[in-house]
């Protein structure tokens, strides 16, 4: 069973996932970038540029979702170095550090509130996130095209890919469909037909649509709703 509630850290989620079958279930691109616990151990997932299928049995899972963007400052680490990767934070952060933040989590109360106090701990020393690069999400994610938000940022195409694969871990081209993928799927899931999808979502047809669906996540778009 999954759930998620709003954290007390500004714009991320806090989460678990409880598998109730056998089912690795499939993890969707969104730009977002997750601070992770599961048995035992803390890890970070990367930027996703495809479906991220789990290997082995099912276990319980807890996270922190950091908005695209976010979680780079809060690592110390460029986002393109994680693009399409799980790693250990011990790979990334101090050791002792690493020790630090899971005893923490292992003394609270359950791993959402714990997970969500050692992401505040990482965020207390962290530097902020890019004030432009988080308008160049927004506007994005709202369907502006990438050349023309640039223009309104001030910013060139090479200084806008470079500063993207570092706090986004791909180009601002990637971003763009990814976020217009998870607006077809918002559409799509509250029940609107995938031709209507497709022109609300920005895609040029229906066959865009699907054609975008299988790449991105593996699947028909029929089949990734369950219909």
């Amino acid at each position: 069973m999954y759930t998620e509630r709003v954290s007390s850290l500004v714009e991320a989620t806090v989460w678990t996932n409880t598998p109730a079958g056998t089912g690795l279930g499939r993890v969707l691109p969104d730009g977002c970038m997750d601070l992770l616990w599961s048995e035992g151990r803390l890890s970070v997932a990367g930027p996703d540029t495809r479906a991220y299928v789990p290997d082995g049995p099912p276990v319980p899972w807890a996270g922190v979702r950091f908005p695209p963007g976010v979680a780079p400052a809060l690592l110390g680490v460029p986002a393109h170095e994680l693009r399409d990767r799980r790693v250990d934070l011990a790979e990334l952060r101090p050791a002792t550090q690493v020790r630090r933040l899971r005893a923490l989590i292992e003394a609270a109360s359950d791993p959402m509130s714990g997970l969500e106090a050692a992401a505040a701990r990482l965020a207390a020393t962290a530097e902020r996130p890019d004030p432009l690069l988080r308008r160049l999400v927004a506007a994005l994610a709202a369907g502006r095209p990438v050349a023309a938000t640039a223009d309104e940022l001030g910013l060139g195409a090479r200084t806008l890919h470079r500063r993207s694969l570092a706090a986004f871990g791909y180009g601002p081209k990637t971003l763009a469909r990814v976020l217009r993928l998870q607006r077809a799927l918002a559409l799509a899931r509250a029940g609107l037909p995938f031709a209507q999808t497709a022109a609300r979502a920005g895609f040029a047809d229906q066959a865009h649509l699907a054609r975008d669906v299988k790449e991105l996540t593996g699947l028909p778009l029929g089949r990734l709703l369950g219909r």
